[in-house]
């Protein structure tokens, strides 16, 4: 079958995706060392252990759909969490599939005849990964509320024999595994989907006793999937790093505030597309941010001003940012804006609450959270290691290799 100019075999055996939100490499090779993922330590022993580069912005919609899409955001058109609709001059929230311009694999599978199930932590992804697909999609977070006729199941907690998570806690990542372990023994779905959430990596760095009793616990179920005869693929939306200085406090360019003081006040728009519903772990601050500048103002003076600013790592046009990081050109501003690694962005101080962070602050949406796991339990002697493999090649890998 072929989906958005890419051909993909049908399963042979039961194919399980996983997406863990926030998974910089060296969780897997910290929780590996330490002993906690005896499973996952065999696997890259036996089968495919690949790094790949996740999409810029490393945010967690963008990559989720190229996951799904098998493309950049160029293709699908989900370039952030959180955009402004200069059409309708509003910002709002990505999680609608009005904002999907390619289908899915997840969709393109279900009409070929594949049983299809994907289970998401938080509600927020859940429409646009289940858009057009015939099959089980619920969420984690909204697990109480599923119903056949919306989501293809019902009774969820009952079945999986948990309670309903919290939605900041490490509880709402076991329960989307502990849900897709059910789904595989009882219905056995030909795929399944699964993306956590990255609760857990804002909190602990890797090697930290939170991250390794996570993984640990990951471990597990990816170890029941595997016996069951799955494909277990795993890979993540993007990485994680610590975005503070050498003080322990959070490391904040706030854009709003630098604009102002230059162009004047409320002159620049600024986006922050890491924008969401759950920001008591991030306070709203990532590395990307793309602004909108007045008009008659030098998009080229201004990337030049910016970018002798410390602590950024790079400023381009509108059409620079789309072709470097095949981002759709009409969803950006005049300019996007990437930090370094150890520093976020912010709009004006006073509109970020950093009151929640019981830790110093970790977050994403660089070029330096890009690189991500790419993990298969199946060996492929002569798959290309040479190829710059990407997140979204994680179905090419599962489908086309793993069989």
């Amino acid at each position: 079958m072929q989906v958005n100019n890419r051909t993909y075999q049908l399963p042979k055996q039961p194919v399980v995706v996983v997406c863990v939100d926030g998974c910089e490499p060296d969780y897997l090779g910290q929780a590996v060392a330490g002993g906690y993922m005896p499973w996952m330590k065999k696997v890259l022993a036996e089968g495919t252990g690949l790094q790949a580069n996740c999409v810029v912005p490393s945010f967690t919609n963008p990559n989720n759909l190229s996951i799904v899409t098998g493309a950049p955001p160029s293709v699908h058109g989900i370039c952030g969490n959180y955009l402004y609709d200069s059409a309708n001059n509003v910002e709002v929230m990505m999680n609608d599939p009005k904002w999907l311009r390619a289908p899915s694999l997840l969709a393109a599978l279900a009409d070929a005849g594949c049983k299809m199930a994907v289970i998401t932590a938080k509600d927020k992804l859940r429409q646009l990964l289940g858009h057009n697909m015939k099959g089980i999609c619920f969420s984690a977070e909204k697990a109480d509320q599923a119903s056949v006729a919306e989501h293809g199941i019902d009774d969820v907690l009952n079945k999986v024999g948990k309670p309903l998570p919290s939605v900041y806690s490490a509880d709402l990542s076991e329960f989307v595994f502990a849900a897709g372990v059910w789904l595989m023994k009882n219905q056995r779905p030909d795929v399944m989907y699964l993306s956590t959430t990255d609760y857990i990596q804002h909190k602990f760095a890797p090697g930290t006793a939170g991250a390794n009793e996570f993984y640990a616990m990951m471990d597990g179920y990816m170890a029941q999937l595997d016996a069951m005869g799955c494909v277990v693929v795993l890979t993540a939306d993007h990485g994680m790093n610590a975005k503070v200085g050498m003080d322990g406090q959070p490391k904040v360019i706030y854009l709003q505030d630098w604009f102002d003081a230059w162009l004047g006040a409320g002159s620049v728009r600024v986006i922050l597309p890491i924008t969401d519903p759950y920001v008591v772990h991030h306070g709203a601050l990532g590395s990307f941010a793309t602004i909108y500048l007045p008009a008659g103002t030098d998009p080229v003076k201004a990337c030049e001003k910016l970018q002798a600013q410390h602590g950024i790592e790079v400023v381009l046009t509108r059409e620079q940012a789309a072709a470097q990081f095949e981002l759709p050109a009409d969803r950006l501003g005049d300019l996007v804006v990437v930090s370094e690694r150890d520093t976020v962005l912010g709009t004006s101080k006073s509109k970020h609450d950093l009151s929640g962070l019981e830790v110093p602050l970790r977050s994403h949406g660089g070029i330096s959270e890009q690189r991500v796991p790419l993990v298969m339990n199946r060996a492929v002697p002569h798959l290309d290691l040479q190829r710059q493999w990407r997140n979204f090649d994680a179905f090419d890998l599962a489908l086309n290799w793993g069989q």
